[in-house]
């Protein structure tokens, strides 16, 4: 038997108390998935508000765990900001389909990148971390642009069959163009300012927009 973790926080727990951290063999059961999940979700907000230089203790601690769980899930700071980004992603990417279920395509692109601001926002938090992660190999380089200009198509496509967005657009343009808009506006800028642009960028892509410009 694995003998158990010391958690500063704490006494020993054995190894196989529900915040032993994930292997191949064995998934998390569901009082440690919670905790792990708890984890990433203040640590989201912590980046998001600051930067990933956040103390553990304190993100342990909002998180309501002791330092020793959090480490148990996320051996390193790196490990964590991984988690977070990986979070961030599945996120912004997922919620394109569920933003067409209730909202008409071009309300869900312009409510879609009210989020894709927000991954933004975090990315910047974590980005020193990050890249020096991906530069080294220890954090897996993600299929970020794909799958973000993959999320636009998806919307483009349900505009263009609805006749609310241009169907001669390519997803990827829409990439590059939110790109810099989010670079343009990391520093010294306003919500309200972002936002504007945002609008700009919905307005263009409408087809009467496109259809007065050819005239």
């Amino acid at each position: 038997m694995t003998p158990p973790t010391p958690d500063p926080a704490g006494p020993p727990r054995p190894a196989d108390s529900a915040d032993s951290p994930s292997g191949a063999e064995r998934p998390l059961r569901a009082d440690a998935r919670r905790n792990r999940d708890t984890l990433v979700a203040v640590a989201r907000a912590a980046f998001a508000a600051a930067d990933d230089t956040v103390p553990l203790e304190v993100i342990a601690r909002e998180a309501g765990v002791g330092i020793g769980t959090l480490y148990r899930h996320f051996p390193t700071r790196e490990a964590l900001v991984e988690a977070v980004y990986a979070a961030e992603l599945d996120d912004i990417t997922s919620s394109a389909p569920a933003l067409l279920e209730t909202l008409a395509p071009d309300a869900a692109l312009r409510a879609w990148m009210d989020r894709y601001a927000q991954f933004a926002a975090v990315k910047r938090g974590m980005v020193d971390t990050l890249r020096a992660g991906w530069a080294s190999g220890r954090i897996a380089t993600p299929t970020t642009r794909e799958r973000i200009t993959a999320a636009i198509g998806t919307i483009l496509t349900a505009g263009a069959e609805a006749g609310v967005l241009r169907a001669d657009v390519e997803p990827d343009d829409v990439t590059a163009v939110l790109l810099g808009v989010f670079m343009s506006t990391a520093t010294n800028s306003t919500l309200d300012q972002t936002g504007r642009l945002l609008d700009l960028v919905v307005d263009a892509l409408h087809p009467e927009r496109a259809a007065r410009a050819t005239r």
